[in-house]
């Protein structure tokens, strides 16, 4: 079953950063949900050397539609120079919970 559904991760260096990434991202109605991964030990190139750091993974459930805002708000919001920023489809599921975080990505009227 193919769907709107989308999953987009980023991540980054501090805890609290991650909460806030997460908790700010629904509460704008821009993702249905977010995971926060335990930290784990990212080692990758920067400034011409290999880099050690510990960082913790947030994966936002939402939909297609609200993709672009989504990537807009945590480039906003991240501290990184370049932070990572990976959409993945989602390509199946329970009919229940794709409809689920599509009505928790939509926006609500005002008032």
């Amino acid at each position: 079953m193919a769907s709107n559904i989308v999953i987009a991760q980023t991540t980054i260096d501090d805890e609290e950063q991650a909460k806030a990434l997460a908790r700010g991202a629904v509460e704008n109605r821009l993702a249905a949900c977010a995971h926060i991964d335990q930290p784990f030990t990212a080692v990758y190139w920067w400034d011409s050397a290999i880099q050690t750091a510990q960082e913790w993974r947030v994966s936002y459930k939402t939909t297609t539609e609200r993709l672009p805002e989504l990537e807009s708000w945590v480039s906003k919001q991240h501290t990184y120079e370049v932070h990572e920023w990976i959409t993945l489809p989602v390509t199946g599921g329970t009919e229940a919970y794709l409809a689920w975080v599509a009505e928790e990505s939509t926006p609500r009227p005002a008032g």
